[in-house]
């Protein structure tokens, strides 16, 4: 059975994404650095392909990311109004 997809997961994705840094998604999760760093890793090996590329001190979507963050962020959406 393929697992689920983990919501915070997806949320670490999508922040690191839109701010392109370990550091600020961190600080705008209220999370250390290292669980973002763990959970873009977790996701990565759960997928089974690389989602950023690091340049030094900032990260950019390869491919495979940019195909997962529209699918991301429709997810969460979903999920938002499904609380509301």
């Amino acid at each position: 059975m393929t697992p689920i997809l983990d919501s915070r997961k997806l949320l670490a994705f999508t922040t690191l994404a839109r701010v392109g840094s370990f550091t600020l998604a961190a600080r705008e999760l209220y999370i250390t650095q290292s669980a973002v760093s763990h959970a873009i890793k977790s996701l990565e090996s759960e997928l089974d392909c690389r989602l950023f590329d690091r340049l030094g001190r900032s990260v950019k979507l390869t491919q495979a990311g940019v195909q997962l963050l529209d699918h991301a962020q429709r997810i969460l959406a979903e999920m938002r109004t499904a609380r509301a």
